[in-house]
């Protein structure tokens, strides 16, 4: 595997810092960016560096075998359950999900320090 291909969903206060260290690694595809504002500052990035954006993350679901990594920062435990029955449904067994709590750690690993998100661990199901 010479790229490994991510979609993003959130590009707010989580999914924006982690954007910025994905978009310019020599190792990493980004597929598309989903929010449903395109006013939030990683769908600005994202347009701005030519990737992929859309109010609608079944969009990037629908991507099927074409995505490694759905990276999740919303913290919506229904919208991480439509991904799962999706790629369940499509026989998708290629697809990881990854939701906010797992890029919260990447983050504080490259910062040196605990970064804290937007919702509480609670709100993963």
């Amino acid at each position: 595997m010479e790229q490994i291909r991510i979609g993003m969903i959130g590009a707010g206060e989580t999914g924006t810092p982690l954007l910025r260290q994905f978009i310019d690694a020599p190792y990493v595809t980004l597929v598309g960016i989903a929010d449903l504002s395109d006013d939030q500052p990683g769908m600005i990035l994202a347009r701005e560096r030519g990737v992929m954006t859309t109010n609608d993350f079944m969009d990037i679901a629908r991507m099927g075998d074409g995505v490694d990594i759905v990276i999740d920062t919303t913290g919506v435990a229904e919208l991480r359950n439509q991904l799962r029955q999706h790629f369940q449904d499509s026989g998708n067994h290629h697809t990881v999900i990854m939701h906010e709590i797992i890029a919260l750690l990447m983050m504080s690993l490259s910062q040196g320090e605990l970064v804290s998100g937007k919702h509480n661990v609670h709100d993963y199901d």
